[in-house]
């Protein structure tokens, strides 16, 4: 998936909430949902915008539906915020050196 669909699921505050309790350990919805202030089928959502994002993958296990991170789809994330990252480095870079330019000739 793209950083688009990864910068969206991330916008909404309950996405981010079972990603912190998946960042702990691999849960099931239900268990998600116990620990939510959401219901059952709102977890089940969230997770299909997380999953679609390739942020969560799912495995199942007899009857239930384990869901845990995907650390691949975080690279997307990753590269975004390394892109302005970089950007800042080199506008910093660029204005110390345009600084220490005009110290050196006044």
């Amino acid at each position: 998936m793209g950083e688009a669909a990864v910068l969206d699921a991330l916008g909404d505050d309950t996405r981010r909430s079972i990603l912190e309790l998946l960042r702990k350990e691999p849960a099931a919805v239900g268990v998600l949902a116990e620990r939510l202030p959401v219901s059952r089928p709102a977890v089940s959502q969230h997770l299909l915008v997380l999953k679609r994002a390739g942020l969560v993958s799912e495995s199942s296990v007899g009857t239930r539906r384990i869901y845990r991170i995907e650390r691949q789809g975080f690279a997307a994330l990753r590269d975004y915020l390394e892109r302005f990252w970089a950007t800042t480095l080199d506008n910093f870079a660029a204005l110390a050196t345009a600084e220490s330019e005009a110290d050196t000739t006044e």
